[in-house]
């Protein structure tokens, strides 16, 4: 059975403190460890990190949390639809 998409929500997620590519891939990281977490993008050029999420498995606070436990600082947030 393919998963229920119906909750799914994407947010991008303004981030400082990132230094390199190995901070992408330490958001990375910390943010897919989370369940409900379907994809994760990370982006050092642009400070930002795009998540899809099941909003009913998680919320953007716990993700922005994440994000400030993995040692930088998630300053603001945009939420998208991802209804089409």
């Amino acid at each position: 059975m393919a998963p229920d998409v119906s909750q799914d929500q994407l947010v991008l997620i303004k981030i400082d403190g990132m230094h390199c590519h190995k901070c992408e891939r330490t958001i990375q990281q910390a943010l897919a460890s989370h369940a409900g977490v379907r994809e994760v993008e990370v982006d050092f050029n642009s400070g930002q990190a795009s998540v899809l999420f099941d909003r009913g498995t998680v919320t953007v606070n716990e993700l922005m949390n994440a994000v400030n436990e993995a040692g930088y600082r998630a300053t603001s947030f945009v939420q998208g639809d991802n209804q089409s």
